[in-house]
């Protein structure tokens, strides 16, 4: 009886784990889809393409009202994600050329269909080579953009590796200290040399002829 009692403890055990579990699982689902819900209410769409928590980068779609996408011409690295965000109206990320085996569709819609201010769209890049883009309505006008996907490119928004340091970063061009440092040397010889003939400069044969 001792055993059918442990036994019995156990399964109970065994069936409340099991029913934990299940509630945990399903509040997890209405979780992740009251998720989805609020971020589509937000006017945000996810790209074609899932992150895959890879390196991110942004693009901001016509920015303070002009008619460019900013940076226009972007590299990055494989299985990076970039976000598109608008900053004014009526545009859209139309896909003009794209490498062998990709699959960017741009924005839902196509051409037809374009977003306003506060649309946010992305998408992973993963198939190296060249991505050509533009937004219909005003591809005239030149708001037209480029991603390049290659090994190793990249590093400006969250890529891997640390970027080496420009030295135009430290507030004086590279080459400019090179230039100031050959200008102080020459004032220095220039006054060491000045020095030099003010005080040795007259010779004893100059000097004995003026007798």
């Amino acid at each position: 009886m001792a055993a059918t009692g442990v036994a019995g403890g156990a399964g109970a055990g065994v069936t409340a784990a099991s029913a934990q579990e299940t509630t945990t699982t399903s509040s997890g689902n209405t979780t992740a889809s009251e998720n989805e819900t609020t971020t589509a209410a937000n006017g945000t769409t996810s790209g074609d393409a899932s992150g895959g928590g890879g390196p991110t980068e942004e693009v901001v779609v016509g920015p303070g009202g002009s008619l460019v996408f900013e940076p226009a011409e972007l590299t990055i690295a494989p299985g990076t994600t970039v976000n598109f965000v608008w900053e004014s109206d009526n545009h859209n990320v139309v896909p003009e050329s794209q490498p062998d085996g990709a699959n960017w569709e741009g924005t839902e819609g196509g051409e037809s269909k374009t977003y306003d201010t506060g649309h946010e769209y992305s998408h992973t890049f993963e198939t190296t080579g060249t991505y050509e883009y533009f937004c219909q309505p005003h591809k005239t006008a030149g708001m037209v953009g480029t991603i390049t996907v290659q090994e190793g490119g990249g590093g400006g928004g969250g890529g891997g590796g640390e970027a080496e340091a420009d030295p135009e970063h430290m507030g004086v061009p590279f080459q400019a200290h090179f230039v100031g440092l050959a200008t102080l040397l020459m004032m220095a010889v220039s006054l060491i040399y000045t020095f030099f003939l003010l005080k040795y400069g007259e010779s004893p044969h100059a000097s004995g002829s003026n007798r």
